[in-house]
């Protein structure tokens, strides 16, 4: 349950979103998959890239997690923005060997707080190689 909501709504407020958006670059950073996909509603959906087949419920998100950690990656949240709704947004840049990755990641959180959708925004122009 989150520690806070928005009043009348059920929906866990912007600074919950936001530090839920911090956590889940410090858990991954910390090489934890499991801890980053207990973030994850058990049905939740992620798209990463936008455009790619989506990453589809617990086992599969834990699974994306561990892959990306494996291959060396590091996330820095570079920004974090929250909303009047259930959604939280963060400018995130990604490093792995021999890659950089510029983006914006959107969260959708339920009404448990709970992530049940995120989407990162990057494409062919937003890395380079290093």
């Amino acid at each position: 349950m989150p520690d806070s909501t928005t009043p009348g709504t059920g929906t866990p407020d912007t600074e919950y979103m936001k530090a839920t958006m911090r956590r889940y670059a410090d858990l991954f950073n910390a090489g934890d998959h499991v801890a980053v996909a207990d973030l994850y509603a058990d049905d939740a959906v992620i798209e990463d890239p936008v455009g790619k087949p989506p990453v589809a419920g617990r086992a599969a998100i834990e699974k994306f997690y561990a892959d990306s950690i494996a291959a060396g990656a590091k996330l820095t949240a570079h920004e974090v923005r929250g909303s009047y709704g259930n959604r939280a947004a963060m400018r995130f840049s990604a490093d792995l060997p021999g890659l950089h990755i510029d983006g914006i990641e959107v969260m959708t959180f339920g009404e448990d707080g709970k992530v049940v959708r995120m989407e990162a925004f990057w494409g062919p122009d937003d890395f380079r190689t290093v």
